[in-house]
């Protein structure tokens, strides 16, 4: 495995989440790399179907409808899986993440999927649909994650998807405004009927107050992920337990502090400063090792996502 490509995926997590990266320094090196690169190949996905800054430079992607660009992007990932030769470093790395681990091909293509639901300009009328869309961008990645730290056990692996979930649930409640603003909307549409929001109107300040209860809904429904996911972390190896545990305590307190700002919670983006990432790895250690001396066991995931098969 090149240096370099470990290097150049590293400084993409840098840039692309200031949470998952510092969540990340926790793994064992080998661990580590492999989440980075995994990573960088998801960050450069995610990129080029938006024509942003890392994966296909503006000039390239200018000319080629989205479309084209998630096309290319899925023969060149079935290309790097089938095992032939790269010059593109994103997939290189998911190339070696996949040989490692191995990594079934369904699952980096369910990612893209995910993608495809954002071209297609997907509407999302109710909580299963937002679920879907969840587990597409993220619940799968928490499922690749879980393999490179050697889990197969299918009922750990529904944990990792729940925390995925989770984060993206929190995800989309932080971003609603901004989502909105470049014509997304993942919230359900049942959901904002009841609030009382028009369509296409969910940035409008004056709906602040109304979405902000919208927003609560959303984190609270992330809570039985988020608790379903500290569960599996009992099934992991102990430096990753450690990572995963600090990564389930940054974002859920994201959530947390979205719901406490209500309608002033779109005034700045919300985020965790260093000192809480810190206060979050001491007690991602103390939860990964309680969750290993009094486990809760196998919970059943009643009423939560089935994932695909």
């Amino acid at each position: 495995m090149s240096e370099d490509l470990v290097r150049a995926a590293t400084e993409t997590i840098a840039r692309g989440s200031k949470s998952f990266a510092a969540a990340a320094r926790l793994f064992d090196r080998p661990t580590r790399e492999s989440a980075v690169m995994l990573y960088a190949w998801c960050r450069h996905c995610d990129d080029v179907v938006d024509d942003q800054e890392f994966g296909f430079s503006a000039r390239e992607g200018a000319s080629r409808e989205p479309q084209a660009r998630l096309a290319e992007l899925e023969a060149r990932t079935c290309s790097a899986l089938a095992g032939e030769p790269q010059t593109v470093p994103a997939f290189a790395a998911l190339q070696e993440v996949a040989r490692r681990h191995g990594i079934p091909e369904r699952y980096p293509l369910q990612h893209l999927a995910g993608f495809r639901m954002d071209l297609e300009e997907r509407r999302y009328g109710t909580i299963e649909d937002t679920l879907d869309y969840a587990y597409h961008v993220a619940g799968v990645v928490g499922v690749m994650m879980a393999h490179i730290m050697g889990v197969r056990d299918p009922a750990v692996l529904d944990r990792a998807s729940d925390l995925g979930i989770a984060f993206q649930l929190t995800n989309i409640a932080r971003d609603i405004v901004d989502d909105a603003a470049t014509g997304r909307t993942y919230l359900p549409a049942a959901w904002l009927r009841e609030a009382g929001i028009p369509p296409g109107e969910v940035a409008e300040p004056r709906h602040r107050a109304a979405l902000a209860k919208v927003a609560a809904r959303l984190i609270d429904l992330a809570e039985p992920y988020y608790a379903s996911a500290r569960i599996g972390v009992a099934a992991l190896p102990p430096r990753s337990a450690w990572a995963i545990a600090t990564a389930h305590g940054v974002y859920r307190q994201i959530g947390i502090e979205v719901r406490r700002r209500g309608a002033r919670a779109w005034d700045a983006r919300v985020s965790t400063s260093k000192l809480q990432k810190l206060g979050q790895v001491v007690r991602g250690g103390a939860t990964a090792l309680m969750t290993r001396i009094a486990s809760p066991g196998p919970a059943p995931r009643r009423g939560l996502y089935e994932r695909p098969a």
